[in-house]
């Protein structure tokens, strides 16, 4: 099976994750300081593909399929909590409303 050299896919071809081939820009190979809540997205995730709940690749996949605007606007784990949130309303953990109802809480709240 030939392949088609990424230089030569269209570009409404490609997925906005997709950047394969193309020319990137500088990278910062500074680190940051994660915080409290990206830990807690990390440690999430390690506890939901351990228990079995969705795959590693099930979160790619689901991130993978956010539209252009959302990919963009999104920091690395903005993106992960998009996908967690979708994958467990898939299987019925938790339902839209309840999620958008708690999450209306934390906000008056004033929590992150």
């Amino acid at each position: 099976m030939a392949t088609v050299p990424s230089d030569d896919v269209p570009e409404l071809a490609r997925g906005i994750h997709d950047m394969g081939g193309l020319p990137g820009g500088a990278v910062d190979r500074h680190e940051h300081a994660v915080t409290l809540w990206e830990k807690r997205v990390d440690a999430l995730l390690v506890l939901l593909t351990r228990k079995g709940v969705f795959s590693v690749d099930e979160l790619r996949n689901a991130i993978e399929r956010l539209g252009a605007e959302a990919y963009t606007s999104l920091s690395y784990y903005e993106r992960w909590t998009a996908s967690i949130a979708w994958n467990l309303m898939q299987r019925g953990v938790i339902q839209a409303d309840e999620l958008g109802k708690r999450m209306a809480e934390i906000e008056a709240e004033g929590r992150q």
